[in-house]
């Protein structure tokens, strides 16, 4: 048996350097600091500092909108072996409710700002055959009204993950996580108060809206030796979806209400 290419399931080595985008708060902030806790040397680019500084993480000034100035940033590092481009966002915004090139920054930040900097890293990535992770959405795969730009980028990223993989093999990996609902410090402008974050997580199989270190774990391993042969891949980090809303509307296969035994209910008591 050719154990050549097998590999321990390990973290990233304490070697790498990691660049995540948008690493300064939510489910960035989560991704850097589970990269830093592998001992890695972790850089997180966003326009603004992190309100207070992550363990572990540097803080590079960086407007991935700029093609000059991400292409200067990434040909200053000295080495590069992780990317996780995961600057991205949208705020709540009916199509009719505003102009074209209003939504089309909504596709410039989430579809083509990781294009840009994936060909900027890719000279670094090829030397270390390092590997980018995509964060993608649940979004980009179901209709999504009021942020239609944004999933409709997000199925733009997957997608232009999957060529990339193909296209930089075998020296780059490229993969995307595709993220659920997740519980961040502005998670009340998407689902309202405490009561709300309740509701919608009853709607998740596993209970609870997912955690930014949920989303932190899932890079590691796609970044990590353990995850050595995937590329072209999307893993799901959803908690098991959404509920399909027609379980509620039926009338067929209701499971019977607590206390009923299920001789009661099939008498229709």
């Amino acid at each position: 048996m050719d154990n050549s290419a097998a590999h321990p399931v390990d973290n990233v080595s304490r070697a790498r350097t990691v660049v995540v985008t948008g690493g300064t708060r939510g489910v960035g902030a989560g991704i850097a600091r589970a990269f830093a806790e592998t001992g890695a040397r972790v850089l997180a680019c966003a326009r603004r500092p992190p309100e207070r500084p992550l363990k572990g993480v540097e803080f590079s000034p960086l407007d991935l909108r700029d093609p000059l100035a991400v292409q200067a940033f990434f040909a200053a590092l000295p080495r590069l072996d992780v990317l996780v481009n995961n600057a991205g966002g949208t705020p709540y915004r009916r199509l009719a409710d505003a102009g074209a090139e209003r939504h089309a920054r909504v596709v410039e930040l989430n579809l083509i700002a990781p294009l840009t900097a994936s060909l900027a890293a890719y000279e670094h990535l090829r030397r270390s055959r390092g590997s980018v992770v995509m964060i993608g959405s649940v979004s980009g795969g179901r209709p999504s009204p009021g942020s239609a730009a944004y999933g409709a980028a997000k199925a733009g990223l997957a997608n232009l993950a999957a060529s990339m993989a193909v296209e930089w093999a075998p020296e780059v990996r490229v993969n995307t996580l595709v993220v659920g609902m997740v519980r961040t410090e502005l998670s009340h402008l998407h689902y309202g108060g405490p009561d709300g974050i309740a509701a919608v997580s009853r709607t998740v199989p596993l209970g609870r809206l997912a955690v930014p270190d949920d989303v932190g774990a899932a890079a590691v391993f796609l970044a990590s030796d353990a995850a050595a042969y995937i590329t072209g891949a999307s893993l799901h980090v959803h908690g098991g979806g959404e509920r399909p809303a027609f379980l509620d509307a039926t009338t067929a296969h209701r499971e019977p209400p607590v206390g009923r035994s299920d001789r009661d209910h099939d008498r229709g008591k």
